[in-house]
C-alpha cells in the first residue's frame, strides 16, 4: 500500500468521525449526544410538577419576543429604527 500523506490521513479520520456521528444521530441512542443526555437528566429530575417547564416556556416566549424586536430593529431603515427605539424607551 502506498504511503499516505499526513493530510490524507487527517481527512480520512475526519470523514470517518463525521460518518459515525451522522449514523449515531440517525440510528443511535439519543442519550449519547450532549443534548440527549441533558434532556434525559431534566426528565429524571422532573418530580411530577410542571412548574419548571412552564417557567422555561414563559422565558423562551419572552426571549423570542425580544429577538423579534431586535430583528425588526436590525432590518428596518434608520428613521423607523429611531422611532421604534423611542417607542420602546417610553414603555
Amino acid at each position: 500500500m502506498p504511503e499516505l500523506g499526513v493530510f490524507t490521513m487527517v481527512v480520512m479520520i475526519v470523514l470517518i468521525v463525521t460518518i459515525g456521528r451522522v449514523l449515531r444521530a440517525k440510528y443511535g441512542d439519543p442519550t449519547l449526544s450532549r443534548r440527549g443526555r441533558r434532556y434525559a437528566a431534566l426528565v429524571e429530575q422532573n418530580d411530577g410538577t410542571n412548574e419548571e417547564a412552564a417557567r422555561l416556556r414563559n422565558e423562551v416566549t419572552r426571549l423570542n419576543d425580544r429577538i423579534q424586536v431586535l430583528e425588526r430593529l436590525a432590518t428596518d431603515p434608520a428613521k423607523r429604527l429611531s422611532d421604534e427605539i423611542e417607542q420602546l424607551k417610553s414603555k
